[in-house]
């Protein structure tokens, strides 16, 4: 656990990317506001989380999930915000198991390309043999 309660603030940039992306243009915020967000969304998640964990106890589980969450939203009210955090949720999962597909076809196609080359390597080794073992008719003449 933290320490001192400043280690519980999110990072300063992190809060400001979040405000300047919602802001219009040409609006600016001042040092103090920003500090005020900062630490309502650093509360906003500790009371988000500890709903969420709540959640995960009655399950008897220690690990939190998605589900504790958005159950967590609603507990807290958060109704409208349950509907886009499902539809994020199916596009990160969504692109997550792409990802995973990905890399499994590029697993596939690399093992793939290392029995081509396997094969390859066979093929030329057994030339090689045939080679050797090839009579030489100079060397086979009759007496």
């Amino acid at each position: 656990m933290a320490e001192r309660p400043e280690d519980l603030n999110l990072p300063n940039a992190v809060i400001t990317r979040i405000i300047k992306e919602a802001l219009p243009d040409g609006v600016n915020i001042s040092k103090e506001a920003r500090s005020a967000i900062s630490r309502a969304a650093s509360v906003f998640v500790l009371y988000a989380t500890s709903c969420a964990n709540n959640f995960a106890t009655k399950g008897k589980r220690k690990t939190l999930n998605a589900g504790d969450v958005l159950s967590a939203m609603e507990e807290m009210e958060f109704q409208r915000f349950v509907a886009p955090l499902k539809e994020s949720l199916e596009v990160y999962r969504r692109e997550q198991k792409g990802k995973k597909e990905a890399r499994k076809d590029k697993d596939k196609k690399a093992d793939s390309e290392e029995q081509d080359k396997s094969r390859e390597e066979d093929n030329d080794d057994d030339d090689e043999r045939m080679e050797e073992e090839e009579p030489n008719d100079e060397e086979e003449v009759d007496n």
